[in-house]
C-alpha cells in the first residue's frame, strides 16, 4: 500500500545516522538542495552527473561519476555501498536526440542499476498530475517513470512537485529578468490559472525526510501558496521595481511570441505544452503543504536580487 497522507517534514535523518546516498544532477537544481541537505544531516554523497565541472562549495568534494546510461553494470557499481538513490533526472523539452521517451527508458536503466546495486529505497521527484492518459508527454513521460520505480521491487517515496522557487530556479528569475528588460509582458488568456510553488530547500528537506523511511509514500511537494499566474506576474513585478505593462493576449499568440524571444536569447522560454499544462491547472492541487516558505513573502525579500542575469536553460542542462 502507497501512503498518500501530509507530508511529515518534522522527522529527518540524525546526524549521527552516517551512511552514504546517490543523487543525480547533485550539482544542478533542486539534486543541489537533496545533496546539501544529505550533508548538512551527516550523510555521505556521490553524485551521478554530467555536469561535474560545476561542483562548488560544500559539494566540492563528495564522489562523482558521470550518469552512463549506456552501460548498467558500470552505473550499478558506482552506487554500490549505497543505501537510498535520491533522483532527480529527467528532462524539460526535447532537444537534439533527447526526448522525454528516451529519459524514460534512461529513468529505467538508472532504477534497475539502482537494484543491482543493492540499495534499499527511491526518492524519486515527479511532477504534480502525472498520468500516463495526459494529453502531455511531459506528464505522460512522468507517470511512466513513477511505474518503473514501483516496478523495482524497491521500496520507494515518491515526491511531486509543481513548480519550484529559490536558489538557482529559472521560471520566477526569468520572469523578472523579462519584467526588467521589456516594457510589456504578455500573459496568455484570464491568467487566473494557478500554481502551487515550492521553495527549493522545502523540497530538499521533504525528500531526505522521507529517506529514512521503507514505507512506500507518495506526496505532493508543494509550499502553503496557490497564486494565480497574472497575481505571480504581478509580484514579480513589484519585488523588481519594474515599470512594464502587463497585458493579456489570446492562449495561441503566447508560443509563437516565445519562440521569437527564444531565438534572440538562444534558449527555449515557454514550449505550448508548458503553457497548456498551466493553463490546465496541471501546476496547482489542493492538497496539503509540504514546505514553509510562502512564495510572495520570499519575493518580498529577494527582489532586489532576482532578474539580474538571465538563466539560460539550454546552456544549463544542454
Amino acid at each position: 500500500m502507497i501512503a498518500t497522507a501530509a507530508p511529515d517534514t518534522t522527522t529527518a535523518v540524525h546526524s549521527s545516522d552516517t551512511g552514504l546516498d546517490v543523487v543525480t544532477g547533485a550539482f544542478s537544481y533542486s539534486g543541489r538542495a537533496i545533496a546539501e541537505q544529505l550533508l548538512a544531516v551527516g550523510r555521505s554523497v556521490r553524485t551521478l552527473t554530467g555536469h561535474a565541472e560545476r561542483a562548488t562549495g560544500a559539494l566540492s568534494g563528495i564522489g562523482t561519476a558521470p550518469l552512463c546510461f549506456d552501460d548498467p553494470v558500470r552505473m550499478a557499481a558506482q552506487m554500490e555501498g549505497a543505501t537510498t538513490l535520491y533522483n532527480t533526472y529527467w528532462v524539460r523539452f526535447p532537444h537534439g536526440s533527447t526526448t522525454h521517451e528516451s529519459a524514460v527508458a534512461n529513468s529505467r536503466t538508472l532504477f534497475h542499476a539502482a537494484r543491482r546495486a543493492g540499495l534499499e529505497r527511491i526518492v524519486h521527484v515527479s511532477i504534480t498530475h502525472p498520468s500516463v492518459e495526459s494529453p502531455y508527454a511531459y506528464f505522460r513521460g512522468k507517470a511512466l517513470v513513477e511505474q518503473a520505480v514501483a516496478e523495482t521491487g524497491l521500496s520507494f517515496a515518491i515526491v511531486r512537485p509543481a513548480v519550484l522557487f529559490g536558489g538557482r530556479g529559472v521560471l520566477i528569475n526569468n520572469i523578472a529578468w523579462l519584467l526588467r528588460h521589456l516594457p510589456v509582458f504578455a500573459i496568455a488568456g484570464h491568467g487566473r490559472y494557478r500554481l502551487r510553488p515550492i521553495h527549493v530547500e522545502d523540497l530538499g528537506r521533504l525528500c531526505v525526510s522521507m529517506g529514512h523511511s521503507r514505507v512506500d509514500q507518495l506526496v505532493d511537494a508543494v509550499g502553503p501558496e496557490s497564486i494565480s499566474f497574472d497575481a505571480l506576474v504581478g509580484k514579480v513585478r513589484d519585488a523588481v521595481g519594474s515599470r512594464a505593462r502587463i497585458v493579456h493576449v489570446p492562449a495561441a499568440v503566447v508560443p509563437p511570441m516565445s519562440m521569437l524571444l527564444g531565438r534572440v536569447l538562444s534558449d527555449v522560454l515557454l514550449t505550448r505544452e508548458e503553457l497548456r499544462a498551466m493553463m490546465d491547472g496541471l501546476a496547482d492541487t489542493s492538497g496539503p503543504a509540504g514546505g514553509e516558505v510562502v512564495l510572495s513573502d520570499w519575493l518580498d525579500a529577494h527582489g532586489d536580487e532576482l532578474g539580474r542575469e538571465y538563466a539560460n536553460e539550454l546552456s544549463l542542462h544542454f
